[in-house]
Formats: C-alpha cells, sequence, structure tokens
C-alpha cells in the first residue's frame, strides 16, 4: 500500500493574547498559556502518553526537554523579551517545578474540539481550561496557607493582571483531513469557534486531497480551511472585544507569519523552506509519516532512521509537522513588531529590544 506523504506548510494558527487588565504595557506578572505541540513545554510528555528522545531538545537544550523541537518554541522567545522565565508544564512531576510567573497547559495533539477515542491527546481546550481553573483554585487554597508557597504560585493578583495566550486548533483540521473532505471540514469550522468561544469565556469568566499542493509546495486544501478557520476567528475576536471592553483581546496573524517565511525562506537565511530537517526518505520532503523523527524502524524489510540534518538553523520545518528552533526565532521576532496583530501594538513593544537570540 502506497504511502503518502506530506507535510503541512502552515496550518492553523490561532494565538490570541487575553490580558486581564485595562492596558497593554507588556509588563505582565505571570502567563497562562494553553495550545498543542506548537507551545507544548513537556505537558503530553509529562503525562507519560508520549516520550521524546535524541535529536530533540539538540540546539539549546542540549536534551529533550518536552517540547516537539530541535530547540525553543515560539513561546519560549516571547517569555524572553518579557523576561520572564520559561512556562513549565502544568504536568511536569519531576524536579520542583516553579509556577510563581505562570503555567502552561498547552499538550501536543491537543484540539479545541473534545477529544475522541482515536485522538492523540485527551487534553483538548475545553479540558485545558478545566485544569486552569483548577490550578487557580488549588493555588488560592495554598495561599491561604501562608506565605511558604508565594515562592512556587502566582499570587491571587496575578490571575486578574496576568498574559493569557491561546495557540490551538491545528490538530482539528490536520487530523480530520485523514477522514474527512474538505467541505465536512469547512462545515466543522462553526462548531470549532462555538468551543473556542466557550473556552476563552470560562477562562475569562473564572480567571481534500493531499496531492494537490499549492505553488510553495503546500498541502492547498488544508490551507484553505485554515484561512477560513482564521477568517471566523477574527471575526469571533472582534465580537469578544465588544463584550469585553475592560480586557485587551488581540488576534494575531501567524498565518502570514508562516507563509512569508516559507516563501521568502532565502531572504531570512534558510535554505530549506519544506524539508524536513529530521526525518526520512530524502528530498523533497525528508518526511514519512511510517517514522518519526529520532526512531529507528524496519520499513521494507530494511532498519532505518529518522536522523536529524547536520545544521538545523538551515531549515524551516524541523520533522516534517513543527517548526525547527530558527523558525520559531522569526515568527517571534515578526509576532513583536506587532504589525500582524489586531489591533496592533508596535508603539508597545518597551521590550522588544530585550529579545534574547
Amino acid at each position: 500500500m502506497e504511502t503518502k506523504n506530506f507535510f503541512l506548510c502552515v496550518l492553523a494558527l490561532i494565538s490570541i493574547f487575553l490580558p486581564l487588565a485595562q492596558s497593554v504595557h507588556f509588563k505582565f506578572p505571570a502567563v497562562f498559556n494553553f495550545g498543542d505541540s506548537n507551545s507544548d513545554t513537556g505537558n503530553l510528555v509529562g503525562a507519560g502518553i508520549e516520550s521524546i528522545g535524541p535529536p530533540y531538545g539538540e540546539i539549546h537544550f542540549k536534551i529533550p526537554s518536552g517540547r516537539y523541537c530541535d530547540g525553543r518554541l515560539i513561546i519560549d522567545f516571547l517569555m524572553d523579551a518579557m523576561e520572564l522565565p520559561f512556562l513549565n508544564a502544568y504536568l511536569d512531576s519531576v524536579g520542583v517545578p516553579n509556577f510563581r510567573k505562570g503555567c502552561n497547559f498547552a499538550a501536543a495533539g491537543s484540539t479545541i474540539l473534545p477529544a475522541t477515542a482515536t485522538s492523540v491527546s485527551p487534553f483538548s481546550f475545553g479540558v485545558q481550561v478545566n485544569q486552569f481553573l483548577r490550578f487557580k483554585a488549588r493555588v488560592l487554597e495554598l495561599l491561604a496557607k501562608g506565605k511558604r508557597f508565594d515562592r512556587y504560585v502566582p499570587a491571587e493578583d496575578y490571575f486578574q493582571k496576568g498574559l493569557y495566550m491561546f495557540d490551538i486548533g491545528q490538530n482539528d483540521l490536520a487530523g480530520a483531513f485523514y477522514s474527512k473532505t474538505l467541505d465536512q471540514i469547512v462545515a466543522s469550522i462553526p462548531n470549532i469557534l462555538v468551543e473556542f468561544e466557550t473556552g476563552i469565556k470560562n477562562v475569562a469568566k473564572f480567571g481534500t486531497d493531499p496531492s494537490k499542493l499549492d505553488e510553495l509546495g503546500c498541502v492547498s486544501g488544508h490551507n484553505q480551511a485554515a484561512k477560513l478557520l482564521n477568517l471566523q476567528l477574527h471575526a469571533l475576536t472582534k465580537k469578544l472585544q465588544g463584550q469585553y471592553a475592560d480586557s485587551n483581546i488581540t488576534y494575531v496573524d501567524i498565518y502570514t507569519i508562516k507563509s512569508n517565511l516559507i516563501a521568502n525562506y532565502s531572504r531570512y537565511g534558510f535554505e530549506q523552506p519544506i524539508m524536513a530537517c529530521c526525518g526520512y526518505g530524502g528530498p523533497p520532503l525528508n518526511y514519512d509519516s511510517r517514522i518519526s523523527c529520532g526512531q529507528t524502524k524496519v520499513l521494507n524489510g530494511t532498519s532505518v532512521t529518522a536522523k536529524a540534518c547536520s545544521d538545523s538553523t538551515e531549515y524551516v520545518n524541523w520533522d516534517g509537522i513543527h517548526y525547527s528552533e530558527a523558525a520559531n526565532q522569526y515568527i517571534s521576532s515578526q509576532i513583536l513588531t506587532g504589525k500582524f496583530s489586531d489591533p496592533p501594538f508596535s508603539d508597545r513593544m518597551p521590550f522588544l529590544l530585550n529579545l534574547k537570540f
């Protein structure tokens, strides 16, 4: 049986910043993040559902860090820019996780819609929101017992003054393409957005055919769905902005940033726009869905290993699904310009020069 090998160059990119405060100064005491593998700093691994081995993490951490990347994620660069420590995963139970400056609920494979029996991750958006509500309740319980926990958990007012980030939706589209048509997926977008809106309100209330490629070599049907989702998401943020006048809800167009990177990769110092650094199969994609980065398997009677390239900084794509640290660095720098946001915030970026590359 033929294996269709392809990856999605640009998927959805929901990334909304929701500071529950009256003005945006980008000096937040804590950050609370919700999402999928694009911002998972160790939840799926911490849950024991998956393990990540070398060469993941080889660039910055030198060892696998629970991140689906060769190094840092977009969220890591954003935390650096705000002079805040990297976010610990909610399910990080080894060592002494410190949640003083926030908590990360993102888990690889997560969807906005409720998880099913075949889902990679049980931690759908609604579950992550419930985890946040449980986290907040437990923090308040600990704070009531005295100051001995102050070093490890957020202060009570951090929940009101903190920055809430959401980067999720990719798996609602990507996973669906294995069993649904483009028309069916487009028809599901309203339900996805209803679920997303419900999650946002709970946080606010309580604290086609894969062979069809576009001119960039990306799956055109997937990106068509992503554009439609983002268009409706943008409209939803406008609605939420009107409903929560005392909060700042910002829509960030990551789709445009990522597609521009792929289309103009050489301008930004990359040599490979779509080929995976860590994978198997060679050009043009170096990706085989049967074998993940770092794994060794027997395919067609031969033992093969999905190895990393010699220099991942030349690649936009890390493992056929996720972006490389170098690409994440570029994407985060574009987010921080404020030019891809609605409303824009380029005049409110005093910490931009603090970005540590």
